[in-house]
């Protein structure tokens, strides 16, 4: 079900959901009427509205949802929706900032973080993987990241083992912490191989 006071946001999406409703997302007698305390997730999403977005929280915990996410503008406001009752805060400007600035780079093809610094991307092999196996080439040991899969053009994606031989032209899925995942990327020398 998706809620919204305006119609023709409603409109749009009448077509796409199950329920699309005009209503106030802050008034819990009419959320209550929808059968909102029913369902056990809730996505909130204004964030242009700081107060109908908290005041939307607050009626949703009320309501007992058991899964309350929430999109925050601010840290402020991230951490006033968990002191409110949000199980899940997302900035999704600033990470998509953060998203753009990785592959702005022209290093990273794809990437995704996480909150720990932790990352998982898409690149183009670098130099010292070319024409080497997995093992050969010692990425894990020499940059601190692990290769988990590769995509060859005309090709299934495949998982990588240390048998898998890397081509020039491959694309490689690597996940370790994000700023090793770029010095990987960049093709720059950590330590000599073992």
């Amino acid at each position: 079900m998706g809620i919204d006071q305006k119609e023709e946001i409603v409109q749009v999406w009448a077509d796409r959901l199950t329920h699309a409703v005009q209503a106030d997302s802050t008034n819990e007698n009419v959320m209550l009427q929808l059968g909102v305390a029913d369902f056990s997730h809730a996505i909130v999403g204004i964030g242009s509205d700081l107060s109908a977005c908290l005041m939307t929280l607050m009626v949703l915990t009320e309501l007992g949802i058991k899964d309350i996410w929430v999109k925050a503008m601010t840290p402020e406001h991230g951490a006033i929706a968990q002191r409110i009752g949000a199980h899940h805060v997302i900035y999704p400007e600033a990470d998509m900032g953060a998203r753009v600035a990785h592959l702005i780079t022209g290093r990273l093809i794809d990437f995704i973080e996480f909150e720990d610094g932790f990352g998982i991307a898409k690149i183009q092999a670098p130099p010292e993987t070319h024409h080497h196996t997995l093992a050969e080439s010692h990425v894990r040991s020499r940059f601190g990241v692990t290769v988990v899969g590769v995509k060859r053009a005309n090709e299934d994606f495949q998982h990588a083992l240390p048998a898998t031989r890397i081509l020039p032209a491959d694309l490689l899925i690597v996940s370790g912490p994000t700023r090793k995942i770029e010095v990987f990327a960049a093709g720059e020398k950590k330590s000599k191989r073992s």
